[in-house]
């Protein structure tokens, strides 16, 4: 007997899609085709061109030539607004809310209720509770909040939450877990489950591919603007998988660096600060110590007070077996710590100015201690950091917001290396760079550990904190659960403990 069962129906076609951008080509004859009820992953390294085909299809690019087909038939997406008429939402990583609005205004912005021609506030703020309950989304928490207060967790739920508020038949996201919890991206891979059994289309970018592995039905790569194929998920080795996004084969993923630990380079006692409650530990020359922890655990606000950005309440700091007060980020600096944050463009480069520009920057007191500056000294500073970490870009006079995600971040730890500090703390270091950009920082890590330097690592990866790191701190509610060496932890011993709940007394 034959069998009788239909095809999968593709929602969404594209076929030869070309994009130009003042000579290069950005793409070049690619097809895709998305199925109603289907998570389909687009993998490649920064640059690869995923962003631009996304670009695309939320008509913010229009395509130089290629056809794109919804259920059948041709259609042109000339605008944002033509997109979501057809019921495509995107979801950037870069993320495009008001922030001097509340959550409640973010989740219905241009869709508010009146009455009498005005603002209904009272129902605005009820249809936001609602739509947090009915999307299973708790973190959200008070949606009068103001969204320029929350953190980048938070901030990634809402622009979720209101892609979600719409009527959608195609969703697209781009790097949607890069700030979550293992808690709040599963939650977000369920809601995801659900709306794929309901016939949504879903065109999913990540960089984490352990949770592609789970997630995805099938996988298309692009390389250097180009399909390099399309495949079942489940037919998809992670090697090959990996071969096929950079062209390469990639050595060891987490390469844990040579550990030979040394004298105390940082020693923490007792310290109390907004959201850090009596945190202490040591922290050796040449080695990592990693900081495990859930997003809102307080990881981040420890890191801030390390770097002198919000000064503690009380607690004990020393350097080198020095007692310092950290009460600026000047401070911290004489003191020899670097902080690279976890929001690179909001917190560690002027995204207005240029690669030269950004590298000097710490440097001016060298390069410009008078009236006169001196351009050959801050061209040397600036050339040495480009070369010393590899940063791909075609001069120093290049905008650092065409820079990749993983070149803007080799820029802001390189530009603190001209006199190297002695402690450097890394706040997610690889939040949304590519597989292959993953793999030159973990080597710079270690390149830096093998110098002597202290590292301490904060990540919401798991497999990266843990294999990365020497020692491990479990953090959990602004507190040090238990240190040790990285090798004594299990994930699942790990997981067990960061979302354990607190017993009360």
């Amino acid at each position: 007997m034959s069998d009788t069962r239909q095809p999968p129906k593709n929602l969404l076609e594209l076929r030869g899609i070309h994009k130009c951008f003042g000579g290069v080509i950005a793409l070049a004859d690619v097809s895709l085709d998305l199925r109603a009820g289907e998570i389909h992953a687009l993998l490649g390294e920064n640059g690869a061109g995923k962003s631009t085909l996304i670009n695309i299809l939320g008509g913010i690019h229009r395509p130089d030539a290629g056809i794109i087909r919804m259920a059948g038939r041709d259609v042109r997406i000339g605008s944002v607004a033509e997109a979501d008429q057809l019921g495509i939402r995107l979801i950037h990583q870069e993320l495009a809310l008001a922030p001097n609005l509340s959550i409640a205004e973010n989740l219905f912005l241009g869709r508010e209720p009146t009455r009498f021609g005005l603002l209904d506030r009272r129902k605005l703020v009820a249809d936001a509770q609602r739509l947090r309950d009915e999307l299973g989304l708790p973190e959200l928490g008070d949606v009068q909040a103001r969204v320029g207060g929350l953190n980048v967790a938070r901030r990634q739920i809402v622009e979720i939450a209101r892609a979600l508020a719409q009527q959608v038949r195609i969703l697209i996201l781009d790097e949607p877990t890069a700030s979550l919890s293992e808690a709040e991206s599963e939650a977000l891979f369920e809601k995801l489950r659900q709306l794929r059994s309901q016939g949504v289309g879903i065109i999913y970018i990540s960089h984490r591919l352990e949770e592609i592995s789970r997630l995805a039905d099938r996988i298309t790569v692009l390389r250097d603007g180009r399909s390099i194929g399309t495949q079942n998920a489940a037919d998809l080795d992670m090697r090959q998988l990996i071969t096929w996004m950079v062209g390469r084969e990639l050595k060891e993923h987490y390469p844990r660096p040579p550990h030979q630990p040394g004298e105390v380079a940082l020693s923490v006692r007792g310290l109390h600060a907004p959201g850090v409650h009596g945190v202490s530990f040591d922290l050796h020359c040449g080695e990592v110590l990693g900081l495990a922890g859930l997003v809102g655990a307080g990881r981040s606000e420890l890191a801030r007070v390390l770097a002198g950005v919000v000064a503690a309440k009380s607690g004990e700091i020393a350097v080198a077996g020095h007692p310092v007060k950290l009460d600026c980020p000047a401070a911290a600096r004489a003191a020899g710590i670097a902080l690279v944050p976890e929001d690179r463009k909001r917190d560690g480069l002027v995204m207005t100015q240029t690669v030269g520009f950004n590298l000097a920057l710490p440097w001016t007191r060298l390069w410009a201690p008078g009236w006169m500056p001196d351009f050959p000294r801050r061209d040397a500073i600036v050339g040495r950091a480009m070369t010393d970490f590899s940063i791909k870009a075609s001069g120093p006079d290049v905008a650092i917001g065409t820079l990749s995600g993983g070149n803007q971040q080799k820029v802001v730890v390189g530009k603190w290396m001209e006199k190297p500090p002695r402690i450097l703390i890394l706040d997610e270091p690889t939040r949304g760079v590519d597989v292959g950009a993953r793999e030159e920082i973990f080597e710079l890590i270690g390149r830096l550990v093998t110098r002597r330097m202290a590292v301490l690592l904060i990540s919401s990866d798991l497999p990266e904190v843990m294999n990365l790191s020497h020692r491990l701190a479990l953090y959990r509610d602004g507190q040090i659960l238990r240190l040790g060496q990285a090798d004594e932890f299990t994930p699942e011993q790990v997981m067990s403990e960061l979302t354990r709940q607190p017993k009360i007394s």
